[in-house]
């Protein structure tokens, strides 16, 4: 079982035929540092295609994801270079959602 503490998304696209080697070479320019138990996101251009790289804390995992239909819904630089998720968040990326109002981003604290 790989053990996830964190969760984060790159705004900017990653080439899908990046190996772990390339993939690894992002995660520290864009987070500065790949860590243990966390999880690193990426997206292409056309946000169809999506590669997770994990450092379980002895090696490195790279995952990928496509969709047959649609995009994945991907936070853009007006986020900043990255995001934080939360488990409901990664679900619903993962299954094409606008995972932007979901958990602790859709709560309501103002009237």
């Amino acid at each position: 079982m790989i053990r996830i503490e964190a969760i984060w998304l790159a705004t900017e696209p990653l080439d899908m035929r990046a190996g772990a080697g390339t993939a690894l070479a992002r995660v520290v320019t864009a987070f500065g540092a790949a860590h243990p138990h966390h999880a690193y996101c990426f997206a292409n251009r056309r946000a169809n295609r999506m590669k997770v790289l994990v450092h379980d804390g002895i090696g490195v995992w790279l995952a990928a994801r496509r969709l047959n239909r649609g995009k994945f819904v991907w936070a853009d630089a007006v986020h900043g270079s990255r995001v934080g998720l939360d488990t409901e968040q990664w679900h619903a990326l993962v299954l094409g959602l606008p995972w932007q109002h979901v958990g602790s981003a859709g709560t309501i604290s103002v009237l």
